[in-house]
């Protein structure tokens, strides 16, 4: 009879644990979204942050590695490896700009606008998918949730 009252007590202390646990349930939730994004990106021999940024990319050639920065919510060596890849796939270049040219602007390649409506059609499938899997009303208020608790967090 202990051991089972210790044992129920346990369980309800987990769950409630886990039920509260933002970590645990953002990275369970980006481990499921990341397989399928991954998977849909492989057709690129791109990753989907990769994908992403070439997107950003090809919707502002020009943009500067700043900007991607504040853009994509990454850190500027995190752009800087990011574009060094893209770079090597030939998918982006690097032109000196601003005042000084110290600046870097990013542009697409011929190569990357090939890709660009096939890579619009993806990110628009998988948009869908999430659609038909969570609601769009709730899709849209778990990512604003999301923005929300990422700026207040900074």
């Amino acid at each position: 009879m202990e051991s089972t009252v210790a044992y129920t007590t346990s369980l309800r202390y987990y769950t409630h644990m886990f039920d509260r646990c933002l970590y645990f349930n953002i990275n369970a939730l980006t481990r499921l979204v990341n397989k399928k994004w991954v998977e849909a990106f492989e057709a690129f021999d791109l990753s989907p942050a990769h994908s992403y940024m070439l997107r950003v990319v090809l919707s502002k050639p020009g943009i500067t590695q700043k900007e991607l920065s504040a853009e994509l919510r990454l850190e500027k060596s995190t752009i800087t490896r990011f574009v060094d890849a893209l770079q090597k796939k030939d998918l982006v270049s690097r032109k000196a700009g601003g005042v000084d040219g110290r600046e870097q602007n990013i542009h697409p390649t011929r190569k990357a606008k090939k890709i660009q409506a096939p890579l619009e059609e993806l990110g628009d499938r998988l948009y869908q998918t999430m659609v038909s899997t969570i609601g769009k009303e709730k899709l849209t208020t778990l990512v604003s949730l999301l923005q929300e608790s990422a700026r207040k967090m900074k």
